[in-house]
């Protein structure tokens, strides 16, 4: 073996390995009072659960209580001009008025909602992010649904479809073409959903702009294009993009992140090309 060779061939440095760095999951990467908050939020999930029910509680009773009081308002009414009636004219005029009331509550919580929602997101639209559920990003988009879910558990049936519904998405932050129809309460996110023109969206049709994934939220944007057919029952993830006069077939599901291109027939589960 040639001695002078090898003391001259130069030697490979042993590979260096990256010590991976431990992140704490109850550990905030923020700084200042906001990551405080989060740190928190993260070591006391249950006492967290307890103390934003109440206080959602709270504020859903105060909005939809401002929604009720054209309806109060317009009982009382009824009341003091029956006063003096016969006892059938006034049952009949109360009955009447408490059927009334109903729906003028619906109507009035299609505008008084969407109010609140501003204000309690300062204004802001949701934007497309990823993380942890207990973060305070996370409590906006809780109560953004939230705020969402008052209509859709007790009013948006009577008013699906028709332009009233289409509206209130708008107010909430939905950006929606001319001649679109939603048939469908089964919505999630607005705010961060488009439809362009003369999209259909079928009956009991699920979209949502968010999925969970690897233990994290994700909150991504949906687009649908113009002439877009989302078929009877299926379901939009968010992060999805369905191009112009493209068609998702019933009971089909769209996963996250999902592009189907312009004019395309898609279906099944997952959704794949069909043809």
């Amino acid at each position: 073996m040639d001695t002078k060779n090898a003391e001259k061939t130069p030697q490979k440095e042993p590979l260096k390995t990256k010590e991976r760095q431990f992140v704490d999951p109850a550990q905030s990467s923020r700084g200042g009072l906001g990551g405080f908050v989060e740190t928190m939020m993260r070591r006391s999930k249950n006492l967290l659960h307890i103390l934003l029910v109440i206080p959602l509680y709270a504020i859903g009773c105060t909005v939809i209580g401002l929604a009720v009081v054209p309806a109060v308002m317009m009982m009382r009414t009824i009341l003091q001009l029956t006063a003096d009636s016969s006892f059938f004219v006034s049952s009949w005029a109360i009955g009447a008025g408490a059927v009334a009331t109903i729906f003028l509550t619906g109507i009035s919580m299609m505008f008084v909602l969407p109010f609140a929602n501003f204000l309690f997101l300062f204004g802001k639209r949701l934007k497309p992010w990823r993380g942890p559920y207990y973060s305070l990003e996370a409590i906006r988009w809780y109560i953004h649904n939230g705020v969402l879910y008052m209509l859709r558990y007790s009013f948006l049936e009577f008013f699906t479809p028709s332009p009233m519904a289409v509206l209130f998405y708008r107010m909430m932050g939905m950006k929606i073409g001319r001649g679109t129809i939603i048939n469908s309460t089964c919505i999630s996110d607005p705010s961060l959903i488009t439809l362009g023109q003369k999209v259909t969206i079928g009956g009991s049709a699920t979209i949502v702009g968010h999925y969970g994934q690897g233990g994290y939220l994700v909150l991504a944007p949906v687009e649908i294009g113009d002439g877009a057919t989302i078929g009877l029952r299926a379901t939009v993830m968010g992060g999805a993009t369905i191009g112009k006069n493209a068609r998702v077939m019933a009971h089909s599901v769209v996963l996250p992140k999902t592009q189907i291109p312009e004019g395309e027939t898609w279906g099944g589960v997952p959704a794949q090309k069909i043809g």
